[in-house]
């Protein structure tokens, strides 16, 4: 069955386009300041926890302790 040119070429026009519009998609995703903004956007959500947070602050107290103890030993 022969099939009509122009509607091969409405189907090759419309296969363009998907295929632009994916490749754009691509291009928006793989972004390397919208990779970094959002690892960036993930930590602070992490270190925002509380559990997370104070873990932090006890262990740069002790820390810092033991650097003031070394100090004036």
């Amino acid at each position: 069955m022969a099939r009509d040119p122009d509607t091969i070429q409405r189907e090759i026009e419309q296969a363009r386009d998907a295929l632009a519009a994916t490749l754009d998609e691509l291009g928006t995703r793989a972004d390397p300041q919208r990779l970094v903004e959002s690892g960036k956007a993930g930590l602070r959500a992490k270190l925002a926890e509380p559990k997370i947070k104070y873990t932090l602050i006890v262990v740069g107290a002790v820390v810092g302790f033991a650097l003031v103890r070394k100090l004036f030993r």
